[in-house]
């Protein structure tokens, strides 16, 4: 298939995908008139790398990643090794503190509401539609 219907199938301007080429993370044979082709594996790979990207992996990272996954299923081959491992398993870690901190964050916003709203009695808060304070139950 051609860069448009590979760009048009996967959700992926073309502009991407000449860029995940260049980084290594796609290849394509070329044409007699040069231009791109590629086979039905590229979907699910252009798929799996926009999915590594939003897990917060650099291009380089995912560079050495896709080789050690199977383009059918994502699942691991052969070729996964334990630095490999390592760098993945401290980005995980890197991701919960993320997590972390924005769980807190958002604790310190949601006090900062139920207290603005308390100011304004009963009236639900604009951000919730929710009373801050909700009254014994009644039945």
């Amino acid at each position: 298939m051609r860069i448009g219907e590979l760009a048009r199938r996967s959700g992926v301007s073309e502009r991407s995908l000449r860029y995940y080429e260049q980084q290594g993370l796609l290849s394509a044979e070329r044409t007699p008139g040069g231009h791109r082709a590629y086979g039905e594996w590229a979907v699910d790979r252009v798929v799996r790398i926009q999915t590594l990207y939003a897990a917060g992996l650099n291009s380089r990272t995912i560079a050495r990643l896709l080789p050690c996954m199977r383009d059918a299923d994502g699942g691991p081959n052969e070729r996964a090794d334990g630095k490999l491992l390592e760098e993945l398993l401290a980005e995980r870690d890197r991701i919960d503190r993320v997590m972390a901190d924005l769980a807190r964050s958002r604790e310190v916003l949601d006090e900062a509401i139920d207290t603005a709203t308390t100011g304004l009695g009963s009236r639900p808060g604009p951000a919730t539609g929710r009373s801050p304070h909700p009254g014994p139950a009644t039945d």
